[in-house]
């Protein structure tokens, strides 16, 4: 019995823990453009974190994106624009992220001297 129980815990466990997303760090270019329009481009992708509109909503974790005009940061259009950024993140895959962990803004000179990263706009 104390073995089935052990084994029951294990199973559980890992169905858990096959279930959970894994955190993903992305850095590059953090873009708002215009008001509640967010996106985050880096090597691989362009990953949307919210537009305006959208039925999906604000992702949790938005609140740990700072104000980004608040330290190195390109102005475009009024109090929007894009800086360089890494975040910690979970993704559905394919171009959404899903949940914010962690913001971290960077210099912008990081993501110019990147080369795998595509100049925003």
């Amino acid at each position: 019995m104390k073995y089935q129980i052990t084994a029951a815990v294990i199973v559980a466990a890992l169905a858990i823990a096959a279930n959970a997303q894994a955190a993903e760090t992305r850095c590059g270019w953090i873009e708002n453009p215009t008001p509640a329009n967010w996106w985050l481009e880096d090597a691989e992708n362009t990953w949307t974190i919210m537009t305006q509109g959208d039925d999906v909503g604000e992702v949790e974790g938005m609140e740990l994106i700072s104000d980004i005009s608040e330290h190195e940061f390109v102005r475009t259009n009024g109090n929007y624009g894009y800086a360089c950024a890494c975040m910690s993140v979970e993704t559905d895959g394919k171009e959404r992220i899903t949940k914010i962990l962690s913001f971290r803004q960077l210099k912008l000179a990081k993501c110019r001297a990147d080369k795998a990263l595509k100049f925003p706009g």
